[in-house]
């Protein structure tokens, strides 16, 4: 099967050296040509096969340029011509010479046709395209013997070599897009599970707690509630894969909008719509992209049981990333009000570095185990793993829980500039 289509990745380059291999080829025998015409049963013959390899070098380059023009009818005219060339050789150069070794008009321009057949179809094609020529060669020698083997052998060397290595780029490439899209997809589930936790997840969990405080009929309503939060959590947590539009497929997610009870604080939204790059953190800070203070952001959480400590000048981040940072320390915060305790403090501080900006969200409740957020992400509870973590990991950041029983929480989020 001949490919086709957009110039693959790894593909290309091959292409390219058989383009510098044509050309440097075509030299070599010119000056052969210059050395040894005067020797030649019919020189000006010589002179008319160069100049159709120099006309064939530059059609065949600007063909095989374009994608789409590699198919059997050039792959065959290619190896029509360097065959033509080949066997013109028995009549030009003195046939005595050919007998014993002597070089043939195209010398190692001949096997230009054999790596274009080796690039675009592997080893077989590559090792019949040199079997072919090494027919004509041995036509033209009158035979085949120790003094005129080298040519056919170092043809299929070269085209099952060649083919080898133009298989094994294909297929890592093939590996390499799918991995990509693999992680691409990964990334886009995390986003939309940030999503469900700050909204769907929170709503569904307090309408389970206030049904059972009012009993009756609010009671099953909190437990129909419970049941599909907890179905609701192994969907999002599991590995399979999400309905939803791929990174790729140009479509916007948008969230559904929701009430969020007076108690529990509201997270930020971002409004990018940024793509995730494979390798690395999400591109949330194109060129021109408004800039926001993140001091405004987060001065809202200070309340009752929140003290927040910010520089006085403005820390000037891009938007989407002002966005997404102060997503994240809400639901820090909304970590310590449900799990630190009742009469614990929340401080909030926010450090504007050389390198980045910190924000460390710390309390002096309860505490927690060293083990305890890896069973909470099993459980499907992602409020550190993906809201916290997830959001910051995209934005090419890092997270440091430290935490120990009876000794509170600090949660530290370093975003770099």
């Amino acid at each position: 099967m001949i490919r086709g289509g957009p110039v693959s990745g790894l593909e290309g380059p091959l292409w390219r050296a058989l383009l510098v291999f044509r050309i440097a080829a075509l030299g070599y025998a010119a000056v052969l040509m210059v050395n040894n015409f005067r020797e030649y049963a019919w020189p000006p013959g010589g002179w008319l096969v160069i100049a159709v390899m120099a006309a064939w070098t530059v059609v065949a380059s600007l063909a095989y340029a374009r994608p789409e023009h590699r198919g059997w009818p050039l792959l065959a005219a290619d190896l029509a011509v360097a065959g033509g060339c080949l066997l013109a050789s028995r009549w030009i150069v003195n046939p005595d010479g050919l007998g014993v070794g002597s070089p043939t008009l195209p010398m190692a321009w001949v096997a230009s046709p054999v790596v274009a057949w080796a690039i675009s179809g592997g080893r077989r094609r590559g090792a019949i395209a040199a079997l072919l020529l090494g027919v004509a060669d041995v036509v033209v020698r009158n035979g085949f013997s120790q003094a005129t083997a080298n040519g056919p052998v170092l043809m299929l060397l070269v085209g099952v070599g060649v083919g080898h290595i133009a298989r094994l780029a294909i297929d890592a490439e093939a590996r390499l897009q799918r991995a990509v899209e693999l992680e691409a997809a990964t990334r886009e589930r995390e986003r939309l599970a940030r999503g469900i936790h700050d909204s769907v997840l929170q709503v569904l969990a307090l309408v389970q707690r206030r049904g059972a405080e009012l009993g009756g009929e609010a009671a099953e309503l909190g437990r129909l509630a419970g049941e599909q939060e907890a179905t609701l959590r192994a969907l999002v947590s599991s590995s399979g894969p999400l309905a939803a539009p791929a990174p790729d497929s140009g479509a916007r997610v948008r969230q559904t909008p929701h009430i969020r009870p007076a108690h529990i604080r509201p997270a930020v939204r971002s409004r990018s719509s940024a793509r995730v790059r494979p390798h690395g953190p999400a591109d949330l800070s194109p060129a021109g992209a408004e800039r926001a203070d993140l001091r405004t952001l987060l001065e809202p959480h200070a309340a009752a049981g929140v003290t927040v400590a910010a520089p006085a000048t403005p820390v000037l981040l891009p938007a989407p990333v002002a966005a997404e940072v102060a997503a994240a320390v809400a639901a820090a915060i909304d970590n310590a009000h449900r799990h630190a305790g009742p009469d614990a403090q929340v401080w909030l501080l926010l450090e504007e570095l050389p390198d980045g900006v910190t924000v460390t969200v710390r309390d002096n409740g309860a505490g927690m185990p060293a083990d305890r957020l890896a069973e909470a992400e099993q459980a499907g509870r992602l409020g550190v793993a993906q809201s916290i973590r997830g959001r910051i990991r995209d934005l090419g950041g890092s997270v440091t829980v430290t935490s120990r029983p009876g000794a509170g929480t600090e949660v530290e989020l370093h975003i770099p500039r």
